[in-house]
C-alpha cells in the first residue's frame, strides 16, 4: 500500500509577510517555470500563496516554493535543484510524491523529452580505484543498521523477481537469485566469480543451493564484513570467499562470471577494463556470464542530483553501449536478454513502504534532510522504472563459438536444460 509521504495537496501555504511578498519579477519567473514543465500535471505555489496551474488537464499536485532562491534555482537547473531544495525543506510537494513524479515522467515521455540528447555539460571523472572506493563508501557504507530497516531479511539491494505481482519481497528476492542461477546453468562443483557482491546473499545462495564454489569481490567494507559473518554462521566459509577488493583485481579461471548491480557503477571510461577481466577469467569451453544492471533505452546521463547526493560516479548504460564496449570487442556472444524494469518498480514500492514505516528511526539516525533525500530517491526511482525512463537488463553471454549453451529456455522456467 503506497503511503503519502508528502504534504497534503490541501495544506495551507504560509501567510505572506511584507518581506516575503513576491514582486512582479517573481511572478514572471513563476510563469517561466510553469511553462518549462510542459504538459506535466504539476502546479506551483509561491511562499505567499500565489499559484499557477498546468496548461491542460487536471493537476496531480503542486510544488510549494518557499523562497526566491529556490525559485531561481528551479529555473536555472531544475534537474539538480529540485532535489537540493526538496531535501533541504525549501520545497514541498503538496500531493503524493511518487504519483506526481510518475505522472510527470509520463507527460515528459509523451513530449519526447526522453528522446532528446542531454543538454547538460557533464565533467566526467573516471572511476579510478581510489575514486571507486570513495563512491561505494558514500552509498553502501552508510551502515548496515540503516539498510536492515527497509531491505528484505537477506539484505538484497537489487531488483527482485516477482513470479506473481503479489509475491512478498522476501520470496521475490529468493526467486531473483534462483532466476540468476538458472540462467547461468550452475552445476555442482562449478567455480563462480561474483563482481560486486553486496551483502553476500547471492554468493551464499549459489553455494548452498547449487553446490558451487564462489569468490565474491566487493570494495564496501561494511558489506564484506556482513557477508563474512553470514558465511561463518551458516558454515559456508569453505565454499564462499568474500574478498574486499576491486573487480579489476580478479584472477583465475571460472565456469561462471556474474555481476548483479555493479555495471552501473563502473563508468563508461572503464568498460574496457571490465571487458579484459571477463575475458581472462571466464573459461572458454562452457563458461557462462551474466550482467544484471540498471540501464536506459537511450544514451543519457544519470540525474545530476542523484549523481551528486546518492550515487556518485554512476552511469546507466544502454544495451548498445554494453554490447559495443564490453561484450562484442571481447569475443562474447549474447545468449539471452531480459528486461525486468516492472519488477524493479514493484521492488521499489516495497522499499518505499518499509522506509516510511521506519522513518522515525531513520530520522533519529541521520536527520530530516537525509530522510527527505532518500524519500525522493526511492520515489523517483520507482517512477523512472514504472514509466520506462530506466530499464533493468539481464544479459547472459558466452564466448563466441562455444556450443555448450542451452538448447532451449526450459532451464529458466522448467525442468530441462
Amino acid at each position: 500500500m503506497r503511503q503519502n509521504s508528502s504534504t497534503d495537496i490541501d495544506t495551507a501555504v504560509p501567510e505572506p509577510s511584507q518581506a516575503s511578498t513576491p514582486r512582479a519579477v517573481d511572478r514572471w519567473m513563476l510563469s517561466l517555470l510553469q511553462r518549462g514543465f510542459g504538459t506535466a500535471p504539476v502546479g506551483f505555489v509561491l511562499w505567499d500563496g500565489t499559484q499557477s496551474s498546468p496548461p491542460d488537464g487536471p493537476t496531480a499536485g503542486r510544488l510549494l516554493v518557499k523562497d526566491r532562491r529556490t525559485l531561481v534555482g528551479l529555473l536555472l537547473d531544475p534537474e539538480l535543484n529540485f532535489g537540493e531544495a526538496y531535501s533541504s525543506g525549501r520545497l514541498d510537494v503538496l500531493g503524493d510524491l511518487p504519483s506526481l513524479l510518475e505522472q510527470t515522467y509520463r507527460a515528459w515521455e509523451q513530449e519526447g523529452r526522453n528522446r532528446r540528447p542531454p543538454r547538460r555539460f557533464t565533467l566526467r571523472r573516471p572511476n579510478t580505484l581510489r575514486r571507486a572506493r570513495e563512491n561505494i563508501h558514500h552509498h553502501y557504507d552508510i551502515g548496515n543498521d540503516f539498510y536492515r530497516l527497509w531491505l528484505d531479511e537477506q539484505m538484497l539491494y537489487t531488483c527482485a523477481y516477482f513470479p506473481a505481482p503479489g509475491e512478498s519481497l522476501e520470496r521475490a528476492q529468493v526467486a531473483k537469485m534462483d532466476h540468476v542461477c538458472r540462467k547461468l546453468r550452475l552445476r555442482p562443483g562449478d567455480k563462480v566469480v561474483e563482481a560486486g557482491c553486496g551483502w553476500g546473499a547471492l554468493a551464499l545462495h549459489m553455494a548452498r543451493h547449487y553446490g558451487v564454489e564462489v569468490k565474491a569481490f566487493n570494495i564496501s567494507t561494511e558489506q564484506i564484513r556482513y557477508g563474512r559473518g553470514r558465511a561463518r554462521a551458516e558454515g559456508l566459509e569453505g565454499r564462499v570467499e568474500f574478498i574486499e577488493d576491486d573487480y579489476r583485481t580478479i584472477r583465475g579461471r571460472f565456469d561462471a562470471f556474474v555481476s548483479v548491480g555493479m555495471l552501473e557503477h563502473v563508468g563508461r571510461e572503464k568498460y574496457a577494463e571490465l571487458r579484459e577481466v571477463i575475458g581472462r577469467c571466464l573459461r572458454r569451453d562452457g563458461g557462462r556470464g551474466l550482467l544484471h544492471f540498471i540501464g536506459r533505452d537511450r544514451v543519457r546521463s544519470l540525474n545530476p542530483w542523484i549523481r551528486r547526493r546518492i550515487f556518485p560516479g554512476a552511469y546507466p548504460p544502454t544495451l548498445r553501449e554494453t554490447l559495443e564496449a564490453i561484450l562484442e570487442p571481447g569475443g562474447l556472444s549474447v545468449i539471452d536478454v531480459e528486461n525486468l524494469r516492472l519488477h524493479y518498480a514493484r521492488t521499489l514500492e516495497h522499499w518505499q513502504e518499509r522506509f516510511e514505516g521506519a522513518v522515525e528511526q531513520v530520522r533519529a539516525m541521520f536527520g530530516e534532510p537525509f530522510v527527505r533525500a532518500w524519500r525522493l530517491y526511492l520515489a523517483g526511482s520507482q517512477a523512472a522504472f514504472a514509466t520506462g525512463w530506466m530499464q533493468l537488463f539481464q544479459v547472459v553471454f558466452a564466448h563466441t563459438g562455444d556450443n555448450d549453451v542451452a538448447w532451449t529456455r526450459d532451464h529458466m522456467y522448467g525442468a530441462g536444460s
